[in-house]
């Protein structure tokens, strides 16, 4: 069963296709990986789902619902990080978190878990203003986490993080479906990231979805493209690379 689906999902700005015509399937209870360069749509694919741009045309379903009919209820489902989070820097960690909680009606109980599972726990009564870019990456992923919705829209949720906190952030993404039978949406322009939380991929490129699958999939789609297949960061690159090619270097 999916729980995200995209049909010829496009967006254009002054005749600039950001997104061309993808058709997603993503299956309830995964983490997808959507990988793609900077510029490839990732983003625009991400806020389209949200609702906070409006398609140029097709359509999609999440958890049942149709956008635009369902939009309220689609937002009340999906937690989300996208592009970099702004919170009240006179504010601390708790308290940003708290204006989310009431606006939800949450109980109180949803900010300690969403602070715990980031481990901000200890500086949750700081201003937001001292936190370092790392920090306040997680308090993005806390916020997104509140309530435990069924859904997460994860825009390049490692940024900012040193190594250690890009392991315990792939983890916790990771586990999540397990924990809260979560399903995840995770972008990234590095494959090698996503290969170590993903079930399932949609690699990007100029818009267009290049491929979809598994990972065990996209080796043996490597092989019969003749792409590097021992090496998932140099067959990703190496099909970025083609379609650019094929396209003569424009979108």
């Amino acid at each position: 069963m999916n729980m995200i689906e995209t049909q010829n999902l496009s967006k254009s700005y002054s005749g600039f296709r950001a997104v061309d015509g993808i058709s997603l399937h993503i299956p309830k209870g995964a983490v997808y990986g959507f990988l793609g360069p900077n510029g490839a749509g990732k983003s625009t694919t991400m806020k389209m789902l949200l609702g906070l741009i409006k398609p140029t045309g097709g359509s999609f379903v999440i958890d049942g619902k149709t956008y635009p009919k369902d939009r309220v209820e689609i937002l009340k489902e999906v937690g989300s990080l996208i592009e970099s989070p702004a919170f009240y820097g006179n504010l601390s960690g708790r308290e940003n978190l708290e204006i989310i909680r009431r606006i939800l009606g949450l109980s109180k109980e949803s900010v300690t878990e969403a602070l715990e599972l980031v481990e901000l726990t200890q500086h949750r009564d700081k201003p937001v203003k001292k936190y370092s870019l790392g920090m306040k990456q997680r308090l993005g992923l806390a916020e997104a986490l509140v309530g435990r919705p069924p859904i997460l829209l994860l825009d390049e949720p490692t940024n900012g993080l040193d190594p250690v906190g890009i392991h315990e952030i792939r983890t916790l993404i990771k586990s999540l479906p397990e924990r809260f039978g979560a399903t995840v949406i995770v972008s990234s322009h590095l494959l090698s990231e996503i290969e170590l939380m993903a079930d399932t991929v949609g690699i990007l490129n100029h818009g267009h979805l290049l491929f979809e699958g598994t990972l065990e999939r996209l080796k043996e789609n490597a092989l019969t493209w003749g792409y590097p297949s021992d090496n998932l960061e140099e067959m990703f690159l190496a099909m970025i690379e083609a379609d650019n090619r094929q396209r003569g270097g424009v979108r």
